[in-house]
């Protein structure tokens, strides 16, 4: 059980993050928990009257496959993770195949899993020994991961890889097969227990599941440079509204506005966050450019409805902006983020935004004027840099090339530029 749970929350990690390290560790767990699964099932006098060498073996074999996969854990994929990552719903299949057959074979005892094993032979014994390296392997990978980020989950997956090259080494090395069994079972069970027990106090530190594996991913995951489209948006004249308001209407105006607002962003967006009455997000991969644009004017069409039924609360301003933008988690607060120029430039066009306006930068207008309808707003003068910033009012935006709905209209009586 505490394999298993190992597999399925370092999948969860790897498929939210994309991360191929925590990918391969949980494929290697998966691979371990699966044959030691089968193992019990095929325990004597449970579905079977006698040993065979399915009900023997498993647990060894499932040890055995997940070696090459933990020692291949420790080097940093950097651009291939994502291909990897991608892939990771075959590679589950697969092993679960390979996991069903032999399942199969042990539980109608048929060859070559059909008798027990006496001696394990020098085939099985070699290859233990080498599952034996590719745990060693794997814990000297480890170390150096520790040595450069100094971290508790890292030291006890260092132990971990130890513990289970000890319990290799006590399979391919033991006089007897049979007086071998409890040895490399405890071996095993404090190998997991000890990544268990230190996952178990990240979860405790974070105060939740979300990133309990962070001190393993891999660098790209902690920071890596990449295209996409940044959002601000925040509410115009909110501290002054605010000041002249208890909390209870404060609060009720936010949730009426971010339950409207949000799930479109949620939906097109790499992550959503909100600080007081901002929001923040950022849209990567695919066409995350016209994404943006639609999920942003799909933000204002909503939060605009709420607004129209409340005459009296501030009204959201949007900037959107696109370019090269450093993309990783945190150190202090293990949340993914984007830092960088681009990022900064989308705050500034927020800005310069009328209530109910989408403003965006020069190269997030460059990729879907074909489709969109925009007012020039010239070069702005933006804070903090030394060059003005060529802006756009974004009116309307058609995904499919065509004239969409996606619009923008301003009040009656709002000032022109």
């Amino acid at each position: 059980m505490i394999t298993a749970a190992l597999a399925f929350l370092t999948g969860e990690a790897a498929a939210r993050r994309g991360d191929a390290r925590v990918l391969r560790l949980s494929i290697a767990f998966f691979a371990a928990s699966g044959f030691l699964g089968l193992h019990a099932l095929a325990t004597p006098g449970v579905l079977l009257s006698g040993k065979n060498a399915g009900f023997q073996a498993a647990s060894a074999i499932g040890l055995l496959i997940a070696s090459p996969i933990a020692a291949w854990s420790a080097a940093d994929l950097g651009e291939r993770s994502s291909s990897l990552v991608g892939r990771r719903g075959s590679i589950y299949l697969a092993l679960g195949l390979v996991m069903g057959l032999w399942a199969s074979v042990s539980l109608a005892t048929l060859p070559p899993l059909d008798e027990p094993i006496e001696d394990p032979g020098p085939l099985l014994l070699s290859l233990f020994a080498v599952g034996t390296l590719f745990y060693a392997g794997a814990a000297v990978g480890y170390v150096r991961l520790y040595t450069r980020r100094q971290r508790p989950l890292l030291l006890a997956a260092v132990g971990g890889f130890v513990l289970l090259a000890e319990a290799m080494l006590a399979i391919a090395l033991a006089q007897s097969w049979h007086l071998s069994w409890w040895e490399w079972h405890l071996l095993m069970l404090l190998a997991f227990g000890l990544v268990a027990q230190a996952a178990w106090r990240e979860w405790q530190r974070e105060g939740s599941p979300a990133e309990i594996w962070a001190d393993l991913y891999e660098g790209a995951t902690w920071g890596h440079e990449e295209e996409a489209t940044v959002l601000f948006a925040d509410l115009q004249g909110f501290t002054a509204w605010a000041e002249s308001h208890d909390e209870t209407q404060v609060t009720a105006m936010l949730n009426a506005y971010f339950e409207a607002g949000i799930p479109p962003l949620r939906v097109e967006a790499r992550n959503v966050r909100t600080i007081g009455d901002a929001v923040m997000a950022y849209f990567t991969g695919d066409a995350h450019v016209p994404r943006a644009a639609q999920a942003a004017l799909e933000f204002q069409r909503r939060v605009g409805a709420v607004s129209r039924e409340h005459s009296d609360w501030p009204r959201f301003r949007a900037g959107v902006n696109t370019g090269r933008v450093n993309l990783g988690i945190t150190a202090g607060a293990r949340e993914e983020t984007v830092r960088g120029d681009a990022v900064n430039v989308a705050a500034r066009l927020e800005g310069q935004a009328r209530a109910g306006e989408v403003v965006v930068g020069e190269a997030t207008c460059a990729v879907i004027r074909d489709r969109a309808e925009v007012e020039d707003l010239g070069e702005l003068p933006v804070k903090g840099k030394e060059r003005a910033v060529r802006a756009y009012v974004l009116r309307t935006f058609a995904p499919d090339g065509r004239e969409g709905d996606q619009r923008l209209r301003h009040e009656e009586g709002e000032p022109e530029r």
